[in-house]
């Protein structure tokens, strides 16, 4: 017979291959090494840092290197993350959002807190969820000003009776009134430099207009976050009253495909080379561009269509154009004109190539899913 540890470690080896088990509990990363032998969960190591700093709910073993007791090992058994995420995830709404692997911290922490610690999806603290499911949202986020780099205190009104975020300065007139149409909102924290950063983003005539936000409290910002995925589910919705649910969930914020600088030369490639901030985002395959990462507004947009229409992307520049900077071309065609873009390094110029062809393959499919 083999000796107890060396046995009760195959079997959480043999268990943590099983379809579920196979997958972290909480973002779903591959082959997760620790597990949670109070909650009966297997979890990937960024989530266990988590679990680690909830000792009365959660204690974390590695399957490898710990020693694991029968009894230990029988609870495993009887749980597991399939069983475990039917009980803690059970009344989790749709618009919620479910963090994944490669999400940032804020959001893989507060899940993880509002599964197990506060229990917010078993089904007995459903009034929990009120802050971001009641149809209306109010709180102060710091928002980056226009003209420096300061952030200052305003306040925020989320409502689903129009469909609108507000944000005011002083008391009583809104700043701004952005609808639900066009809204998005994804956290960006390396580029606000706040662990807790949002971009909250929308059309203004047009143009894509940017605020930069954060809260100091963790579960604030991602209630704040929830809250405005829940408006804009119920405004989709309302559009689409036939839609499936699993159809719409995509649709509520979308993040962008790639984004950072390239250098840019107007429409005669004989102006210098210009260094902006470039995003792309696939749901209005669009390619903006901005004169820094933080900056408001939209300089200006590139419409990305399919190879059949006459677009198409390919590496380098063509021959006897001035250069920038930077050695790293992607000459982007459009039936108008043919944009040429220069990147520091070669990485980049690989992925945003990918990206340029993503978008315009993946054009066919939103089409097809549309119809």
């Amino acid at each position: 017979l083999m000796a107890s540890p060396e046995r009760n470690k195959k079997i959480l080896l043999d268990m943590v291959k099983q379809p579920s088990n196979d997958r972290c509990a909480d973002c779903g990363a591959p082959e997760p090494d620790w597990a949670s032998y109070k909650l009966g969960v297997f979890v990937c190591v960024n989530c266990s840092g988590t679990h680690r700093d909830l000792p009365a709910i959660s204690r974390i073993k590695s399957i490898r290197l710990d020693f694991w007791d029968d009894s230990l090992v029988e609870f495993m058994k009887t749980w597991g993350n399939a069983a475990a995420n039917a009980f803690y995830e059970k009344c989790v709404p749709p618009f919620y959002y479910r963090p994944q692997e490669k999400d940032c911290v804020v959001l893989k922490d507060q899940w993880i807190r509002a599964k197990y610690e506060r229990r917010e999806f078993t089904g007995e603290n459903n009034s929990l969820q009120q802050v971001y499911s009641s149809g209306l949202y109010e709180g102060i986020l710091w928002k980056k000003g226009k003209e420096n780099k300061q952030f200052l205190k305003r306040r925020f009104l989320l409502s689903e009776t129009d469909f609108t975020l507000r944000y005011f300065t002083n008391e009583d007139k809104p700043k701004a009134v952005i609808s639900m149409k066009d809204l998005n909102a994804v956290f960006q924290p390396e580029k606000i430099g706040h662990g807790h950063g949002l971009q909250i983003s929308y059309l203004e005539e047009e143009r894509t207009r940017n605020l930069f936000v954060y809260h100091d409290n963790s579960q604030e910002i991602v209630s704040c976050f929830n809250a405005i995925r829940a408006t804009r589910f119920a405004y989709l919705k309302k559009v689409d009253p036939n839609a499936r649910d699993s159809d719409l969930v995509p649709l509520i914020t979308r993040s962008s495909i790639k984004e950072g600088y390239m250098e840019k030369t107007g429409p005669t490639q004989w102006e210098p080379f210009k260094k902006r901030w470039f995003i792309i985002n696939l749901t209005d395959r669009k390619l903006s561009y901005f004169k820094t990462s933080l900056d408001a507004l939209e300089l200006g947009a590139v419409f990305i269509g399919t190879e059949g229409h006459g677009y198409s992307v390919r590496e380098g520049q063509p021959k006897g154009n001035r250069s920038g900077r930077w050695r790293f071309g992607v000459t982007l065609e459009t039936p108008d004109r043919q944009f040429v873009f220069l990147c520091d390094q070669e990485q980049d110029q690989r992925e945003w190539i990918e990206a340029f062809k993503l978008t315009m393959c993946l054009y066919l499919l939103f089409q097809l899913r549309q119809t």
